[in-house]
């Protein structure tokens, strides 16, 4: 028998690697599969050079014993003679993967070549842990290592019948929960079930193996790709589109990527992209790894070209890493572009579901923005005459359900002939109703932005492009949606317009409220609507949208009369009419004040300007303002 001392540069290497290496005890297991897979992959390595036979079933068994509270991980890979044992296991941190590549560096070199530190690991979960391992290379005969977590370890001749490796782990107490089966295999499904040798537990292989991101995209069915997506996010239904990465040049990197249909909130921070080495599940935080805007992204990254053994903040200045990230959003984008050109009804019906992550790309990634910018499209209402089939298809206007969706381009091309060349848009059919009215009422179309996203991304928009302009339905009513109204004037010189003006501005006494008089040309349109200034409500929107709420009506706005109403014209003449208050007559009607605060109530009503207890008041307000008009004289 032999002892001696492990080479190590601390004598307390052990509760570092304890505490400090690994965050979480259960990767012990990862390691050892994954030490298990790579000297089966040796094996066949060295077979094929002729330095030894390969296995006929190889296999990584793992076998549980309650009474000694062991875990063995076995295998028949290569296996190791004494004095590799001593150059491997003894020299902390050394590993033998770049040694073994450069003797067969002609052949695969798909080796996670762990078995240094990362058998180290064992050593979280066990008071004593045992190497039996017999060499395929060579007449060899079989040696026992064992160590007790202290530097010292022991060496001697041992039996093994079959070439291969057996680590046996001797549980401390607090750490028996792996000796349950259920909790092994477990680990197995999370850490190593893709992994390419049958994992073995109690006689039953516990792993999936053959991993469809490896195959060619040509030999999979779209059931292939939904079926791996069921499995890695179960309860979840099923994904809106997926893209398979497949390259080995300039990087190595295979994975499939799926846009979810998420039912809640996006995870922009940590992301559900499981990333993977060499089929060796490794992480799902991988925000150094892919842009922001892809995190909420799910799927697999396989890649043996991102550096696992180096710090989150030089993985983020890492070369290759970068050049990963750009491979994976051109893939993206391309993959937008043909799909928006090709099946453009399925792109518009997916279209909610993944233009948050298309705007924020292109608004945080310029390489990005220029391949995806122009597959951005948008919702559209307008006056469409559906005989113009040509004209729709030339123009790109994709009808599904009912909705018609338009690209920005498309849209300036198809209104070029307005002489202002904006872009008019709104943002909640119903609260701008009124406004949006007008303008499909005069033939204007109107694109459907986001309240939230949106709200960042039109000024993005108007920065990177001068020829856009945009203009949200209810910021002001252009000359177009007015028309000409004869102005009556009074002996006193005033108009009806002003005179309208006086007794509303009166009412409110706010001078927060701008009241503007105008004749519109909708037969439809109400007796008033509020109308937000473009640029102050931009600023407003800004503040909601990092909130992440929805906007919520300025103080300072713009209250616009309809002269033209009934209710207005009507407003007017009962100013004038002389009532009796106290068995005086008054010429001042206490009524016009509560009318025009009414009209007033009702338009902020109408943009959700009024919380609960105003909304309350409203109706008392309504109730009281209609009793006395039924009992004025």
């Amino acid at each position: 028998m032999q002892k001696g001392k492990i080479r190590i540069n601390t004598e307390n290497i052990f509760p570092i690697i304890k505490k400090a290496v690994y965050s979480d005890h259960e990767i012990f297991l990862r390691e050892l599969v994954s030490n298990s897979v790579d000297a089966i992959s040796k094996r066949r390595m060295a077979s094929f050079a002729g330095d030894c036979e390969n296995s006929e079933t190889p296999q990584v068994k793992i076998t549980l014993d309650r009474e000694k509270n062991t875990i063995t991980i076995s295998d028949n890979g290569i296996g190791m003679n004494d004095e590799e044992i001593k150059k491997y296991i003894n020299q902390v941190a050394f590993s033998s993967a770049e040694e073994f590549l450069e003797k067969y560096k002609n052949d695969n070199d798909e080796f996670i070549g762990h078995f240094g530190l990362g058998f180290y690991s064992s050593f979280m979960v066990s008071e004593k842990v045992e190497i039996v391992t017999k060499s395929a290379i060579g007449v060899s005969k079989a040696f026992k290592w064992s160590c007790d977590g202290s530097p010292s370890f022991t060496l001697e001749d041992s039996e093994r019948e079959e070439i291969g490796t057996d680590v046996i782990l001797y549980l401390l107490d607090e750490e028996k929960e792996f000796i349950e089966p259920a909790r092994i295999k477990s680990l197995i499904k999370k850490y190593c079930d893709f992994m390419p040798i049958d994992v073995l537990l109690e006689g039953e292989c516990i792993n999936k193996k053959n991993p469809p991101w490896r195959r060619n995209p040509s030999e999979l069915k779209d059931e292939d790709y939904i079926e791996l997506y069921k499995y890695l996010y179960p309860f979840q239904g099923e994904p809106l589109l997926w893209i398979h990465l497949n390259t080995d040049f300039p990087f190595n990197i295979q994975g499939i990527l799926y846009f979810p249909k998420l039912s809640g909130r996006a995870d922009w921070e940590k992301g559900e992209i499981k990333l993977y080495c060499n089929q060796v599940f490794v992480s799902d935080s991988i925000k150094e790894i892919v842009p922001r805007y892809l995190l909420p992204l799910r799927g697999v990254i396989d890649s043996t070209d991102i550096p696992l053994n180096v710090s989150r903040s030089a993985l983020q200045t890492d070369r290759k890493v970068r050049s990963i990230s750009s491979f994976i959003s051109k893939k993206i984008a391309n993959k937008l572009k043909d799909l928006l050109k090709n099946n453009p009804e399925f792109y518009a019906e997916i279209w909610d579901s993944i233009s948050a992550f298309v705007k924020i790309g292109v608004m945080e990634d310029e390489k990005f923005s220029e391949l995806a910018q122009k597959s951005i499209i948008f919702e559209t209402k307008l006056n469409l005459n559906l005989d113009k089939g040509k004209e729709i298809e030339k123009n790109f206007l994709v009808k599904f359900n009912d909705k018609f969706f338009t690209t920005l381009e498309n849209y300036s091309n198809r209104n070029k002939n307005n002489d202002d060349n904006k872009i008019i848009y709104c943002t909640d059919e119903i609260s701008q109703s009124n406004a949006l009215n007008l303008w499909l009422s005069n033939n204007r179309e109107v694109i459907k932005a986001d309240p939230l996203i949106d709200a960042q991304f039109i000024p993005w928009l108007e920065s990177q492009n001068e020829k856009y302009k945009f203009q949200r339905v209810d910021s002001e009513i252009d000359d177009e949606l007015e028309k000409d109204s004869p102005e009556i004037v009074d002996k006193d010189g005033k108009s009806n317009s002003d005179n309208i003006k006086e007794i509303i501005t009166k009412a409110l006494n706010n001078d927060k409220v701008t009241v503007k008089v105008q004749s519109l040309k909708n037969n439809n349109a109400p007796p008033a609507l509020i109308l937000l200034p473009e640029q102050m409500r931009r600023i407003n929107d800004m503040g909601a949208y990092m909130e992440q709420k929805i906007p919520g009506l300025p103080e300072y706005h713009v209250l616009l009369v309809n002269k033209d109403h009934p209710l207005i014209n009507g407003l007017t003449k009962f100013s004038d009419k002389k009532i009796i208050l106290n068995e005086k007559v008054s010429d001042e009607n206490p009524l016009t004040g509560k009318i025009a605060n009414h009209i007033y109530a009702m338009a902020k009503l109408t943009v959700g300007g009024l919380d609960q207890k105003q909304i309350v008041d409203l109706q008392l307000n309504n109730a009281e303002l209609l009793t006395e008009l039924l009992n004025s004289n």
